[in-house]
């Protein structure tokens, strides 16, 4: 999937570190806590609700260090 570096450059996590995200294949990932979500027409929806947890949880990183 193809976003626009304008948007990709603003998007951010909304968990509370807010960090940015990187595109993947059919969604967003976030670069700290892996969070991901999901790409709809185009659209990238940054909601918790539609939101797939890292292994950490939602804004968790490696030791436990949000």
């Amino acid at each position: 999937m193809t976003l626009d570096s304008f948007l990709v450059d603003v998007l951010a996590c909304p968990c509370a570190s807010h960090s940015p995200v990187r595109v993947l294949e059919s969604c967003v990932e976030c670069v700290q806590c892996s969070t991901t979500f999901p790409i709809r027409d185009g659209i990238p929806v940054m909601l918790i609700d539609d939101a797939t947890a890292g292994p950490h949880g939602i804004g968790g990183t490696v030791g436990g260090r949000t």
